[in-house]
């Protein structure tokens, strides 16, 4: 398989390491009207890689974060005073349709079970917006796309994404990168030398595959990103990797004991 080639970071268009051929079956996704679901663990690129492709397609992004108190009306627009007078506001959904933009809900499991009714008729061959409180239904212009991700490992039975939601959505699965192309995006993002990049990885990939800690969420990308950024500034590199490795990963003292220990035995120090 040829090597895969990955575009340099631009005022215009954001680094992105591609891992497969994610940006490959997203074009065609666009291309046909589809809709992109992204599954994968927090911190492995997939916010990087919309912001890259919409920047790729020339399309404006509407980023939302989704939470517990994420509305319908939050994502469609709601009606608001001001000068003494009442107006319709967009929201970021309904601007995104307006203007064929891509509307992109991260960890949208974690929204309000309302969202998901406003986004069935956008993901389906209708590709419409209705909005009740204005009596308008909009249909989708062939540039706008709908893109949605979530942590599977997050996911319970109370907040996880029903089958004939899902079903709705070209799927892609992301993972950590592989530590050759780890390397390349720890490089390319912060600068930091070579041989100090190796160790980093070296280290992240061993403790993900740490089995006996109490760690939620797996040392990400973007956390290795953040050591390096620290380390090329000049800060010591076992602190570095302390305050941004180890201690976002838990709370618990011995697990963070037991970290460490893997940052000596790599770094040495």
């Amino acid at each position: 398989m040829p090597t895969q080639a990955f575009a340099a970071a631009t005022p215009d268009t954001p680094f992105y390491r591609p891992q497969g051929r994610e940006a490959e079956v997203f074009r065609h996704a666009h291309r046909n009207q589809l809709p992109v679901l992204i599954k994968g663990p927090t911190g492995c690129g997939k916010t990087r890689f919309v912001e890259h492709m919409a920047a790729e397609l020339g399309r404006p992004l509407y980023t939302v974060a989704c939470h517990d108190d994420l509305s319908a009306a939050d994502l469609v627009g709601r009606h608001l005073i001001g000068d003494g007078a009442t107006y319709w506001s967009d929201g970021p959904l309904t601007r995104a349709v307006r203007e064929g933009g891509i509307c992109y809900l991260d960890e949208v499991v974690e929204a309000r079970k309302d969202t998901t009714v406003v986004l069935h008729p956008l993901s389906d061959d209708r590709r419409i917006l209705p909005i009740d409180r204005t009596g308008e239904t909009l249909q989708a212009p062939p540039e706008f796309m709908l893109v949605v991700s979530y942590n599977p490992g997050y996911q319970n039975l109370l907040k996880g994404m029903k089958t004939s939601t899902r079903q709705r959505f070209v799927g892609l699965r992301f993972g950590f990168p592989e530590p050759a192309a780890e390397r390349d995006i720890v490089v390319t993002e912060t600068g930091l030398d070579a041989e100090r990049t190796d160790q980093l990885v070296e280290l992240a990939n061993r403790m993900r595959r740490l089995e006996d800690h109490d760690i939620e969420e797996a040392a990400s990308t973007r956390l290795v990103v953040h050591a390096a950024t620290l380390i090329r500034d000049g800060f010591d590199p076992v602190a570095a990797c302390e305050n941004a490795l180890v201690e976002p990963l838990s709370d618990d003292v011995e697990t963070l004991d037991g970290l460490m220990e893997v940052v000596h035995a790599v770094l040495g120090g």
